[in-house]
């Protein structure tokens, strides 16, 4: 390494993690696959680590397709002046799994999940999305009754 080159730094494995799940949630809405389970198998074993590495995207990516209507209702709901079918998948694949965590996954702070997916759209999307994203999970803080900075039990 040359002195002025700085040290390439890993995602946590929560990031890693999340970074699995949109990337399986954005393949799912382009094709989805007849059996669920066998997809995501699938698709976790062609990545850098174990599977074990990847329990928490396993987990991720199971509840947003079974919150999917949920969800999707919510991003309908606060997505002002856009029309479900012109959001950019990469950018609903992001939202999906972040309002899922908001509304599902109680041990997560909210604010955890706005910032991974606003770090999302950023290595996923362009550089527009950051605002839309954030536009939209901004107004589901405002929904949320529990703590924005601390997970409950």
């Amino acid at each position: 390494m040359e002195d002025n080159e700085k040290p390439v730094k890993r995602p946590s494995q929560r990031r890693e993690n999340r970074m699995a799940a949109v990337q399986f949630l954005y393949q799912w809405e382009l094709n989805k696959p007849e059996q669920i389970n066998d997809a995501v198998r699938v698709f976790i074993e062609s990545l850098d680590h174990p599977r074990e590495h990847y329990a928490f995207a396993e987990e991720l990516i199971h509840g947003a397709i079974e919150h999917m209507d949920a969800v999707d209702d919510e991003i309908k709901a606060h997505a002002k002046n856009w029309t479900f079918e012109r959001i950019a998948k990469v950018d609903l694949s992001v939202l999906r799994l972040a309002i899922y965590e908001l509304l599902q996954r109680k041990d997560i702070p909210p604010i955890v999940s706005i910032n991974e997916a606003i770090e999302l759209g950023k290595i996923y999307s362009n550089p527009d999305s950051k605002r839309f994203i954030n536009g939209i999970l901004d107004q589901m803080k405002n929904k949320i009754d529990r703590p924005l900075r601390t997970a409950e039990d």
